[in-house]
């Protein structure tokens, strides 16, 4: 496995992601913002946070595996979330942990989180970018 989690001493531990990952592997692989979209392009739980997070994961995942990479292969993610307010992070951790549940991982590469106005259609509220690496 080409990538290492690490909790630094001195930095706060953080459930849902690590603060830093060591990649060792010899390819770069970038996964495009992934959003609630289905294979034929029909946004997936309209309105619902939690459900627009676990279908982008499942997303990553399956673009992940397209070139025989997973989860553990992940160095980074990138969470964009449309309006983005804190009281809205225990519906983002449901999406994971659905996500996780049903793909078998602990997906907790590190991550950043960005609020934004708005996505390519209003009715995507996240979407999830991901770097991964691979031998």
């Amino acid at each position: 496995m080409p990538i290492t989690l690490v909790n630094p001493v001195g930095l706060p531990e953080i459930d849902a992601y690590r603060q830093v990952s060591v990649a060792t592997g010899s390819k770069l692989v970038f996964v495009a913002g992934q959003v609630a979209w289905d294979a034929d392009g029909v946004t997936i739980g309209e309105g619902d946070l939690a459900a627009q997070v676990e279908r982008c994961y499942l997303n990553v995942s399956t673009a992940l595996a397209e070139v025989g990479a997973s989860f553990d292969d992940v160095a980074k993610l990138t969470v964009y979330v449309v309006d983005w307010t804190p009281d809205k992070m225990p519906l983002l951790m449901e999406g994971i942990t659905r996500a996780a549940t049903t793909l078998g991982v602990t997906p907790t590469p590190p991550a950043s989180l960005l609020g934004v106005a708005t996505l390519d259609v209003p009715e995507h509220l996240v979407e999830i970018e991901a770097t991964a690496v691979i031998d």
